[in-house]
């Protein structure tokens, strides 16, 4: 035996076997990298793993029974061992062999140590960038009410996944559009800009369920990864996580910490929160006061389970939205339930969020404002949704090439959300870039013809260009009434006939206090200014989310050189100019 490995080492096949393997390690790790550049199919590693090894079997073969000489490649048995220069080749191996190996402790070193830390090269900018979707689950179940659960289980997921900074992740309400419409893969990430989607079934029986995912190049259409849980109920949170796991491990994903895990709760409080959420969703005053019963019924059975909590908070603030309750009433309770969603976990990017939304709309304190928004946005950098709420920030404080810019980048993630398109179309406007603000407004109108607000904008957005006909035709379409008789009481002073105007206000007045910053507009750009102050007062006692349209707002513009209207500014929280 000893003679066979004093052969092997003369005849350098060791050295040739160690430096082998060292560039084949390279070869491979620029092969990582060149396949997430370019979008290349699995199959090409395991390819090129392949070539490697035959070369490896080769490479040793010939090392074996050939030598390099001065005249060229010679068999082995052909050269006289006097004669033999295989001892200087293994010295020019060693210089191969350690140079080689300082490249590949170099990359070690960086990949561990450098790019971990961010600062990737932009050969894997690529992979660091992933653009996935989550679709719906499809309810499988003999009970169709059970499609709360299965289209929880993709909003949790997606949560879930926002959470990963690489990961760039499409919003819910885009990704949810395409619930049972029968469209290919392919034209569901083109229009959703991404290149993955993740998509499922789920079956519950009693407390057996059946979970299938899949993970889709949307290039290809090949399944990356596909896997199919039978388990009980409990185990649901651990079947989130693998999920979770499989999408970072299919997509090669260089996380800068661990995978987000989903937090755990009892399989009964889960069920009252996907419920209540559901509910949540459909934005109705009676909806939110059941989802308010259901999500409270989940805390009584676990209050320290911090998503039914952020939930509560969020029912509260959709509730002052439409009606369920005054602000005032509220917004003190969206406060003590995000302030308690974050004394159980402190890093809830979601309750953050909430609690800027509170001191923006509701205490007008832009300061925390800002500070809870950029936690949120820095704990869930994938959440599309920050992004609009940070381009509405943007938009209050009068930085309109920020609110274009965050706006543009949320309508990236949630490319089918009309709300999201809207408030861009609001920096174009205040901007004033009338012709990019009128295409965004059509934008939204063709996404949703019965969007709330799109057609009062588009109106104003027409009556400051001077198409007045073409912006009485469009606040005739508007879908709310407060917004319709605003908006025509607009183009009729500005046609110059008051008396229609007035009638048109008469009415919005007598619609009651909803519309309170809707009717100070209306006198103000008919010059009432008293009038004007007055309900401006009234929409801030209010909280009337339209004051967030104040600093940019033409229609208020006979106000500013009021001095009143600088104690408007300090009351909302701006600094007076």
């Amino acid at each position: 035996m000893a003679s066979v490995w004093g052969e092997l080492k003369r005849r350098n096949v060791v050295r040739v076997a160690f430096a082998y393997a060292i560039v084949s390690w390279l070869i491979l790790q620029l092969t990582d990298v060149l396949m997430s550049l370019l979008s290349l199919p699995e199959w090409v590693g395991g390819f090129v793993f392949l070539l490697l090894v035959i070369g490896f079997l080769l490479a040793l073969v010939l090392s074996w029974a050939y030598e390099l000489t001065p005249e060229g490649l010679k068999k082995e048995k052909d050269v006289d061992r006097s004669a033999s220069i295989a001892h200087l080749t293994g010295r020019k191996l060693d210089f191969i062999i350690i140079g080689v190996l300082i490249i590949a402790v170099a990359m070690f070193t960086l990949d561990k140590f450098v790019w971990t830390e961010g600062e990737a090269p932009s050969a894997t900018a690529n992979s660091e960038q992933r653009a996935i979707a989550v679709l719906p689950f499809i309810n499988m179940s003999s009970d169709p009410e059970q499609g709360y659960f299965s289209d929880g289980l993709a909003e949790e997921l997606l949560n879930l996944l926002t959470r990963i900074p690489e990961l760039r992740v499409t919003s819910k309400t885009s990704a949810f559009s395409f619930k049972e419409k029968d469209i290919k893969i392919a034209d569901i990430g083109r229009e959703l800009g991404v290149g993955h989607i993740l998509e499922g079934s789920v079956r519950r029986s009693g407390n057996t369920v059946r979970i299938t995912a899949q993970l889709i190049d949307v290039t290809t259409d090949a399944h990356l990864w596909s896997k199919t849980w039978d388990r009980t109920f409990d185990d649901i949170f651990a079947i989130q996580d693998e999920i979770a796991e499989a999408v970072v491990d299919a997509l090669k994903l260089r996380l800068l910490g661990d995978t987000p895990r989903a937090l755990e709760t009892t399989p009964e409080a889960y069920a009252l929160y996907l419920q209540g959420r559901s509910l949540a969703a459909q934005r109705t005053a009676d909806s939110l006061l059941r989802a308010e019963a259901l999500m409270k019924r989940a805390l009584e059975i676990d209050n320290e389970y911090a998503p039914a909590w952020v939930q509560l908070a969020n029912i509260y603030i959709l509730g002052a939205r439409v009606g369920s309750w005054h602000p005032n009433e509220a917004y003190p309770l969206v406060r003590a339930a995000a302030m308690e969603a974050l004394r159980l976990d402190a890093n809830n990017a979601e309750a953050h969020a909430t609690l800027s939304s509170v001191a923006r709309t509701y205490d007008y304190d832009l300061e925390t404002a800002r500070a809870e928004q950029q936690l949120a946005s820095t704990l869930a950098p994938g959440n599309s949704d920050f992004q609009g709420s940070a381009s509405r920030l943007a938009l209050i404080t009068g930085d309109y090439d920020e609110t274009i810019r965050l706006g543009e980048e949320a309508a990236l993630g949630d490319p089918l959300n009309w709300e999201t398109k809207l408030m861009l179309g609001f920096g174009y406007f205040y901007a004033d870039r009338i012709d990019e603000a009128i295409s965004v407004y059509r934008e939204v109108i063709a996404l949703n013809p019965l969007a709330a607000n799109a057609h009062i904008f588009l109106g104003q957005t027409l009556l400051v260009s001077g198409d007045y006909d073409a912006a009485l035709e469009e606040m005739n379409k508007e879908v709310r009434d407060g917004h319709r008789l605003a908006g025509r009481a607009l183009v009729f002073q500005a046609m110059g006939d008051s008396e229609r105007a007035a009638a048109e206000l008469d009415e919005l007045i007598a619609l009651g206090y909803t519309w309170t910053y809707e009717i100070a507009m209306v006198h103000a750009y008919r010059g009432e200014l008293d009038e004007a102050f007055t309900w401006l007062d009234r929409a801030i006692d209010r909280r009337d989310t339209s004051l967030t349209n104040i600093l940019g707002d033409p229609f208020v513009d006979n106000l500013r050189d009021d001095p009143r209207f600088d104690a408007v500014l300090e009351r909302l929280g701006h600094k007076a100019p």
